[in-house]
């Protein structure tokens, strides 16, 4: 009579409740963290993108005063401006007539699946939706 008592005070969870509970919490971060990881990726892709077209802007700018593109100097080389540097900004072909500005990922966007990212003068961006859907 002693024992059946005992165990009736006794309460806790069991090892195996224990283990579904720690399994359920793997599931979820395995569908939670990669995710979140790719929501990141997004919002920093968003910003070079956004970076490029007001940079695309400054050098409408320049050439409207200047009728050329040529001697026109990029603001800032990296996106976003301040924090960790996720993309690195460039300026090449550049002429009296044209442009192409390009925003190439750094190692945390290693993973982002739009890869370098262009903006040119007629405004063509690459990769377009023909080749990778939702870069730009």
């Amino acid at each position: 009579m002693q024992r059946s008592s005992f165990r009736q005070r006794v309460r806790g969870f069991t090892l195996i409740e224990l283990m579904i509970t720690v399994a359920v919490v793997a599931i979820l971060a395995a569908v939670a963290i990669p995710s979140y990881a790719e929501h990141v990726r997004k919002s920093r892709r968003a910003q070079a993108k956004a970076d490029l077209v007001e940079v695309a802007q400054l050098l409408e700018r320049y050439h409207t005063v200047q009728n050329t593109y040529v001697g026109f100097a990029l603001p800032n080389t990296q996106s976003p401006r301040d924090g960790t540097p996720q993309y690195t900004l460039s300026l090449g072909g550049v002429t009296a007539s044209a442009f192409t500005l390009t925003a190439a990922p750094g190692t945390n966007q290693s993973k982002d699946k739009c890869g370098t990212m262009t903006l040119d003068q007629a405004g063509r961006k690459t990769p377009d939706h023909a080749t990778v859907d939702g870069c730009w």
